[in-house]
């Protein structure tokens, strides 16, 4: 079992992070376009569990030692595995990394009746952050969505969570086909009103290789329009900030020091190992940055691991031109913006001045002082387009 503690502070520092992909579900969701996977047999926890623990003990070798700031257990739905499974995994990366007393170790979870009464084993186990993905609270939507709970299950996770866990965060989806701006505001009132800390609000998008990407396709499924959704994204923020928890991402609203340690380490770029089937990493072994990914397929995944000690099949060095480039990507998702110094370093230039020049004068972009350089509000409904320009 891990040792708990009191959260530790936000240093600023993008720290070094642990993500565990388990890649189950009960039911594909048809927006989700995540590495998920439904299995019609029970799944052998045990066999997967010695795969994550092998796994670990190559990226070990990868990383060296580090001293870890978060732990993150994604998926698919990992509220499907045993406690003792959680338990396992946690075990394996304290044995293998040093993990400080007070990181933020998040699980997400589903919030249907019988995978919330595993709650206080994950606790036992270690989890001190728990994610739910309740995406709608009203019945009719989660039904559209294909999701396996209705508002009662959701609500009675998270009061669930809300007792148990020192820290819980929990996902909505708005841009839903015929949501109005006053239908939106009243859900996200509502949502706030269960004393959480820390809110995930994700625009509907249509992927490519999902059930609604046939649907909208085929005319059949009909999302708000680019001006719609705007206004709804431009209410959110004005709602959440009004409520004390403004964006620190594009997507995330956390009242101050709730923010996720673990999503902060992408966003400020720094090194994070990834286990399992699907999982990405960026790893500093040699002092430039190597990319990492593991097969998808959950047992094509199994079988590499138990035959070579890993399922990677990709580690990718990247240059310093591709660094500048995912510096300034996941920086300016942020509201505390890119450290210029950091980006400057990596692309061996300073931003080209009439490209930053036109977009501050279009309300794009924003300096912050002489050190950051973040996008506003208004630069965040175009965030591609901004990326894209300071790159080029």
């Amino acid at each position: 079992m891990l040792t708990d503690g009191p959260l530790l502070p936000d240093t600023g520092e993008p720290g070094f992070g642990i993500y565990v992909h388990w890649p189950f579900c009960a039911a594909k969701c048809p927006y989700c376009d995540f590495n998920s996977h439904v299995r019609h047999q029970p799944v052998d926890q045990a066999r997967f569990t010695a795969a994550f623990l092998r796994e670990m003990d190559t990226m070990r070798e990868l990383s060296g030692p580090k001293t870890v700031t978060s732990i993150f257990m994604g998926g698919g739905t990992p509220s499907l595995m045993e406690p003792a499974t959680v338990e396992a995994i946690l075990d394996g990366l304290a044995a293998r990394w040093h993990v400080p007393s007070g990181i933020e170790v998040t699980m997400e979870a589903n919030p249907s009746s019988v995978e919330a009464t595993r709650f206080r084993g994950y606790r036992a186990a270690g989890v001190n952050r728990v994610s739910l993905g309740v995406q709608a609270l009203n019945d009719p939507d989660l039904r559209f969505l294909g999701r396996l709970h209705d508002v009662a299950d959701a609500l009675k996770a998270i009061r669930l969570a809300r007792d148990i866990f020192p820290r819980m965060s929990f996902d909505l989806i708005y841009a839903r086909p015929k949501q109005s701006i006053d239908a939106w505001a009243e859900e996200l009132k509502e949502a706030i009103s269960y004393a959480v800390d820390h809110l995930s609000l994700y625009q509907l998008t249509i992927e490519e290789g999902t059930a609604f990407y046939g649907l909208h396709k085929a005319g059949k499924l009909i999302v708000p329009d680019e001006e719609h959704a705007a206004t709804l994204y431009e209410a959110t923020q004005d709602i959440m900030a009004g409520f004390g928890m403004p964006a620190y991402e594009v997507s995330n609203h956390a009242t101050p020091g709730a923010e996720s340690r673990h999503n902060l380490t992408y966003w400020r770029y720094g090194d994070y190992v990834g286990i399992g089937p699907g999982a990405h990493g960026r790893l500093s072994p040699r002092g430039g940055k190597v990319a990492t990914a593991t097969e998808r397929h959950p047992e094509t995944w199994l079988t590499a691991v138990e035959a070579q000690g890993h399922g990677m099949i990709d580690q990718e060095d990247l240059d310093d031109e591709a660094q500048a480039d995912e510096v300034l990507l996941m920086g300016l998702r942020l509201r505390e913006g890119v450290d210029l110094a950091r980006w400057q370093q990596l692309a061996g230039r300073d931003p080209h001045p009439d490209r930053e020049q036109f977009l501050i004068d279009q309300g794009f972009i924003e300096r912050i002082g002489n050190a950051r350089l973040r996008c506003t509000p208004k630069g965040m409904l175009v965030l591609n387009a901004v990326v894209a320009d300071l790159a080029s």
